[in-house]
């Protein structure tokens, strides 16, 4: 399970839907957009209150937990 500073969950925010950490944007939107053959930054520039390092961080945590 990913746990990281770039995602957060809150039941105020879209029903405890994980989002980028101070936005509004599901995490979900970013997997949807790279199985959809988008690059990330075709996503940042949909989603500019994602920040780059969030995106890494949150593709980073993602290949660790398919490792470990």
């Amino acid at each position: 399970m990913i746990s990281h500073s770039a995602i957060e969950r809150s039941k105020d925010i879209l029903s405890g839907t994980p989002v980028f950490a101070g936005t509004r944007v599901p995490v979900q939107t970013l997997i949807d957009y790279l199985e959809a053959g988008n690059n990330i930054y075709e996503f940042m520039d949909d989603f500019p209150t994602v920040k780059k390092e969030q995106v890494v961080q949150v593709l980073e945590a993602a290949k660790e937990d398919l490792i470990n």
